[in-house]
């Protein structure tokens, strides 16, 4: 994915480079918060962790999320159809108070939450 990603100009932060394996997901959200990232999520347990991350919620309320829904093949093919989507919704974010980018990537479906 961060391949993807950077080929479009954009920088990716890999998991790997940053953080110590087995960090937990809330050390991953909170990194990815303090750099100002997009956290790009491929498991089923990171997206019933930030679903719980409500708006309302001060300690995750500018978490950027983008989770994909789908297999490994689909899901590089998917962000690549939907980087421009991405950056519009990371620069309409940046305009307002709460600034956050929250999506989902499906096989059949893009979805962002605002």
């Amino acid at each position: 994915m961060a391949k993807i990603i950077e080929k479009a100009g954009h920088k990716a932060i890999r998991h790997n480079d940053v953080l110590a394996e087995g960090a937990t997901d809330v050390v991953v959200c909170e990194t990815a918060m303090k750099n100002n990232a997009i956290l790009v999520a491929v498991d089923n347990d990171m997206k019933r962790l930030t679903r719980r991350f409500k708006p309302e919620n001060d300690r995750f309320k500018k978490l950027s999320v983008i989770h994909l829904g789908c297999n490994a093949v689909m899901a590089s093919k998917r962000m690549e159809q939907a980087l421009s989507l991405v950056a519009h919704e990371f620069d309409v974010s940046c305009r307002k108070a709460s600034s956050r980018v929250w999506m989902e990537i499906n096989n059949h479906h893009f979805t962002t939450f605002r």
